[in-house]
């Protein structure tokens, strides 16, 4: 079967990637400190340390730990919360939909604003509104999100008092969040669609359609479409996963209840198992989210199905 071949590539490599990220997973979130220290009272006894190793299996060796750690994650065990003493995982899922409604709202405002502001430049090459469009979008990306977040927040919320300043609370109190996630997004993607729409619209079966009378628009969303798309699923995809997992500032800047929040709570309190699950299920989430982007653009671009 034709692509069959691709298909298995793409899947020995995801199940390689994420064995490693597990790996890493588990060393690092060891640097953070030892729980021992971090959770138990200065003035606990030695027995008292000792009883609590074991019953974290902090006393087994590395290699056992993490045999265990993998097992168990395979099961959806990801441990129990040090802090909520809960499992890790309903810790977790719990704190999930308001990252995810956040990552959802910021990933549609930026492909709103980026292939929009992407296409007009690109249709008008050198004009004003080019090089508007392409100082604005330099300027996303290097202008801090924390920077962001509180210009919002001090403009539409303090003074003209339009959203609220914090909080998950309605629409409304997703507006800030969303604008401030996904601008940095929004200026990649318009970068990516100018450029990919300029590279189309020089290819022969632009000019043929120009030739044979076909309108701008026709053109634009029928026969470019075609050759841009493909790029496009990888670029959104790519940054859909950097949303979810970069909602830390945003979360923080907002006072957002999501799972970004969650992980630096964790780290500064010391719930390394929280932490580990945080960073695992992300990590895998960015790895399967990447290969079936793959296996998307694998489906529309003809390029990649005549190279197999």
């Amino acid at each position: 079967m034709p692509g069959t071949g691709y298909l298995v590539e793409r899947l020995l490599q995801a199940i390689v990637c994420i064995l490693g990220i597990s790996v890493i997973v588990f060393a690092i979130t060891y640097l953070i400190g030892d729980p021992v220290h971090l959770l138990l009272p200065p003035e606990a006894s030695a027995t008292d340390r000792e009883a609590f190793r074991a019953a974290m299996s902090l006393d087994r060796p590395a290699l056992e730990r993490y045999g265990l750690f993998l097992a168990n994650a395979l099961q959806g065990d990801l441990g129990q919360s040090y802090r909520y003493h809960l499992p890790v995982l309903e810790v977790v899922l719990e704190r999930f939909p308001a990252t995810l409604e956040l990552a959802l709202a910021a990933i549609v405002f930026a492909i709103v604003l980026g292939i929009g502001s992407g296409m007009l430049s690109a249709v008008r090459p050198g004009s004003a509104w080019d090089r508007m469009v392409e100082l604005v979008a330099l300027s996303g990306m290097a202008a801090p999100t924390f920077w962001v977040g509180i210009m919002l927040i001090w403009l539409f919320a303090v003074e003209w008092q339009m959203f609220p300043t914090s909080g998950r609370s309605g629409a409304l109190s997703l507006v800030l969040p969303a604008i401030t996630l996904g601008l940095y997004s929004a200026a990649v993607i318009s970068r990516m669609t100018r450029s990919t729409l300029l590279e189309a619209l020089g290819e022969d079966f632009v000019r043929t359609a120009v030739l044979k009378g076909a309108p701008q628009r026709a053109i634009l969303f029928v026969h470019c479409l075609k050759y841009v798309l493909p790029a496009l699923v990888t670029i959104v995809s790519l940054q859909f996963v950097l949303l979810l997992a970069g909602a830390v500032i945003t979360e923080t800047v907002f006072s957002w209840p999501g799972v970004g929040r969650l992980l630096v709570q964790s780290a500064s309190g010391g719930d390394y198992p929280v932490v580990q699950g945080i960073t695992l299920l992300l990590s895998v989430a960015f790895v399967l989210i990447q290969l079936l982007a793959d296996l998307l653009q694998f489906a529309l671009d003809p390029r990649l199905r005549s190279a197999t």
